[in-house]
C-alpha cells in the first residue's frame, strides 16, 4: 500500500523559508515530485527528482529559489523553499510516477499523491 504524507507547511512571512517532507511509503520508485495549487488555480508541478538523471526539475517560477531532494534511506522527499513570495501561497502535493519514464512536470503522469500542506506566505 503506497502512502505519501507531506508535513512541514504553515504561515511565513515573505522572504522566509519553510522546508516541507513527504514520508513515502509501500513502495520506492523512480520519479517523485512537488506540485501546488491555489485557490482558483490550476495544479502546476513545482519540482521533479529522478534517481536516473543527476539534474531536477524546475518550474521556472521556483528555480534558484527552491530546491528538491530526497533521503533515499529513509524514503522521504523534501522541498527546500526559501526566498518566499505571497505568490508561492498554495497547497503543495507530493507525488510519485509508476511510469517508467516521468522526468516532468506534468501531473497526469503521477499517479500516487499525498494530501496535501499548506504554504501561507504573507
Amino acid at each position: 500500500h503506497v502512502q505519501l504524507v507531506e508535513s512541514g507547511g504553515g504561515s511565513v512571512q515573505a522572504g522566509g523559508s519553510v522546508r516541507l517532507s513527504c514520508a513515502a511509503s509501500g513502495y520506492t520508485f523512480n520519479t517523485y515530485s512537488w506540485f501546488r495549487q491555489a485557490p482558483g488555480q490550476e495544479r502546476e508541478g513545482v519540482a521533479t527528482i529522478d534517481r536516473r538523471y543527476d539534474v531536477p526539475l524546475y518550474a521556472n517560477s521556483v528555480k534558484g529559489r527552491f530546491a528538491i531532494s530526497k533521503d533515499n534511506a529513509g524514503n522521504t522527499l523534501y522541498l527546500q523553499m526559501n526566498s518566499l513570495k505571497p505568490e508561492d501561497t498554495a497547497m503543495y502535493f507530493c507525488a510519485a510516477s509508476s511510469q517508467r519514464y516521468c522526468y516532468t512536470l506534468t501531473g497526469k503522469y503521477f499517479n500516487y499523491w499525498g494530501q496535501g500542506t499548506q504554504v501561507t506566505v504573507s
